[in-house]
Order: C-alpha cells, then sequence, then structure tokens
C-alpha cells in the first residue's frame, strides 16, 4: 500500500535536516515496489518490535516491515500559491502526497536565522496554511465554473457537487481548512476527488534544538499558544530534535542510547514521528512469518479479511476462501503453529472478519 507524507516548512525551521535524518532509515526500495526512486523520497521503516520476535520465531531469512514514503518538498516562501519560489512545484508535490508533515521551529538561536525575522510558530503555521488554502480557492473556483452548465440544466450531481464546494469556498474564504468542513460520507466522497491540499491530514512536527532555548522547556507563552492552535485545528504534533536526531542515525544500539542520554533526549523523535503518521491516516498492519520471510503489511483500520489480502496481492479479494488467524503474542507463547492449532489460538476467519493490528494471518486463496 502506497503511503507518502509530504514535509514542509519555511526556511530554516529544521526540514532538510530532518528528512536527512529520517533518510538515515532507508530500507531498500526494492521490497517496495510502489515506491518512488528520488532523492528527495526517502523510504522509511515503520518501527515495529514484533517483526524481529516472529523472525526469531520462524528462523526467517528476510524481515520487511512496513514503510511511510517522506517527501522533501521544496521551502516554502509567502506567495506560492501565486508561483513564488517554487511555488507551483511545492504545491504539485503537495498534491500527491497521503498527508503533510509541517514542521515548525520552536528553538531560538541568533546564528540560525529566521526567514521573518522573530521566532512565532503559530504564525508560521498561519504562513504555510493560507498558501495551501488560497491555492484550494483556485481549485474550486474553477471546478464550480466548470460544472455551471450542467447546474443551470437541472443535474443533480453538478448541484449536489455546486452545494458542497459553494460550503468549502465559504470556508476557505475565512481562512478556514476544507478539513474543517462538517461533511457526511458522501460528501466527503464527491470533495476527495479534488484532491484538496486542505483537505489532507496535518501531522505538525515541533522542532528543537539542544543547548537552544527551546519553548516547550521554557514554558513560553508562544509554546501554550501553538498548542493551544493546534488543538483548534484538530491536529496532532509531536516534538523531534531534528539536529540530535540526525546526529543519532548514524548509531546503533547501546552507543545511541548513551549518546541520547548524554544529550538528555529521552524520546526517539523520529519513531514517535513514523508511528504518528501511521496512526493519523488510520492505518494499522498484519503479520505474515514463515521461514522464508516475515512481513507486516499496511492497511486501513477495520478492513475485511479479503481486502486485507489485497496488500498481498490483489486477487485475495476475489480468491479469497478463508484465512487461519492468530494473535502475534499467542503464537510466541504457543512456540509453534502447530502447538497453536492443538490448543485452538488458530482461528479459522470467514469474509467478514475485521482485521485487526498484530494479527498473524496465512490466507487460503
Amino acid at each position: 500500500m502506497a503511503l507518502a507524507i509530504g514535509i514542509v516548512g519555511l526556511p530554516n525551521v529544521g526540514k532538510s535536516t530532518l528528512f536527512n535524518a529520517l533518510t538515515k532509515k532507508s530500507v531498500p526500495a526494492e521490497n517496495y515496489p510502489f515506491c518512488t526512486i528520488d532523492p528527495s523520497v526517502g523510504v522509511v521503516a515503520v518501527p515495529d518490535e514484533r517483526l524481529e520476535l516472529l523472525a526469531k520465531f520462524s528462523n526467517t531469512k528476510k524481515i520487511v516491515p512496513a514503510a511511510v514514503e517522506f517527501v522533501d518538498i521544496a521551502g516554502l516562501v509567502k506567495g506560492a500559491s501565486e508561483g513564488e519560489g517554487l511555488g507551483n512545484q511545492f504545491l504539485a508535490h503537495i498534491r500527491e502526497t497521503d498527508a503533510i508533515a509541517q514542521v515548525v521551529r520552536i528553538f531560538e538561536d541568533d546564528n540560525v536565522i529566521h526567514v521573518s525575522g522573530k521566532i512565532d510558530p503559530v504564525s508560521d503555521i498561519e504562513t504555510i496554511n493560507l498558501e495551501l488554502i488560497l491555492a484550494d480557492m483556485q481549485t474550486v473556483g474553477k471546478r464550480l465554473g466548470n460544472i455551471e452548465k450542467d447546474v443551470k440544466r437541472g443535474a443533480k450531481e453538478a448541484i449536489q457537487e455546486k452545494e458542497i464546494l459553494t460550503r468549502v469556498k465559504e470556508a476557505l474564504e475565512s481562512e478556514k481548512l476544507a478539513r474543517e468542513v462538517k461533511l457526511n460520507e458522501e460528501e466527503l466522497a464527491i470533495l476527495r476527488t479534488m484532491h484538496l491540499l486542505t483537505m489532507k491530514p496535518i501531522l505538525f512536527v515541533l522542532n528543537k534544538k539542544a543547548g537552544g532555548k527551546n519553548l516547550d522547556e521554557t514554558k513560553d507563552e508562544r509554546y501554550e499558544k501553538l498548542l493551544e492552535y493546534i488543538k483548534k485545528l484538530n491536529s496532532h504534533c509531536v516534538i523531534v530534535d531534528a539536529g540530535v536526531e540526525h546526529d543519532l542515525s548514524s548509531l546503533e544500539g547501546e552507543e545511541k542510547e548513551l549518546f541520547r542520554e548524554e544529550l538528555g533526549v529521552k524520546d526517539d523523535g523520529i519513531n514517535n514521528l513514523i508511528k504518528k503518521s501511521y496512526e493519523m491516516l488510520g492505518l494499522e498492519t498484519y503479520l505474515t512469518t514463515g521461514e522464508v520471510e516475515t512481513r507486516a503489511w499496511t492497511i486501513k483500520k477495520g478492513s475485511t479479511a479479503p481486502v486485507a489480502g489485497m496488500a498481498i496481492h490483489t486477487d485475495f479479494k476475489d480468491k479469497f476462501i478463508r484465512a487461519e488467524v492468530i494473535f502475534w503474542k499467542d503464537l510466541l507463547d504457543a512456540g509453534s503453529f502447530a502447538n497453536a492449532r492443538e490448543k485452538g489460538l488458530m482461528r479459522v476467519e470467514g469474509k467478514e472478519y475485521i482485521v485487526k493490528d498484530g494479527d498473524v494471518m496465512e490466507f487460503r486463496v
């Protein structure tokens, strides 16, 4: 399942440093035929300790984790929606992604100049969001013009679409994101065909700096306002020290943890970012394991077994007969598939079964 997240941000907020840290966690692209081979794209593994445990259990030759594409999108400047800077390229690349990771600077450092001359995280977000809003206004306006003939002749679908687009246009004109408009599932399906930039979920990556004056640590009122603003947008955030993560990305195991401790950085910001991005998009993984390969497969939460099987091969949906399912921990505790079957832990599930995160599955087609 292709999954791409665009990294955006104003100049000098740490966007490129973050991308470089992420790409140090890259996995071989040949295992993911859906991925783009491009220097501005990093194919990054989703951290999952279950894979190592299952690989040991199965004496697996190869481990293939779930993956996310992170796309380093050209830096944004004010006026991008009018083509300023690399504006057109910036907006086109965002349109191709599933979600946005917006890097926001929350540190003060006189040696790192901010594009607006001051550190104001909320203002930074508003600058980027306004460019996305202006671009969407152009898209919506153009579409409204294209369907006007059909509306005048009374075409039901065109009338419905105009009503939805008019509500979205009003929201955009009020500097609100399109995803803030309340829509039912049918209306959402119609709007998704527009590929609006402000319909995409946004994860705010709050970038701090070791040794710098970090707004979250000083309990600065700008940080409190930032959290309130993110909550108002119904979005999520993760705190990362992109510089530290970049330095740590070349280290492994105990050495990495010792260095992290030395710098006073407790959490693995990159792993948190990857996991949060995955969750934000409503995704989960089921697992397959054997001597040849142990692998995590990405699916949408709430997928039935036949739909989940399509992650392996599209034919699995139509040819699905049944699936043998066991929770990964139960399989490890049983010691073998044979023991798990003897104990009745392996279940045979049909077409209506809703796959759960952490299920180990064998499909019968």
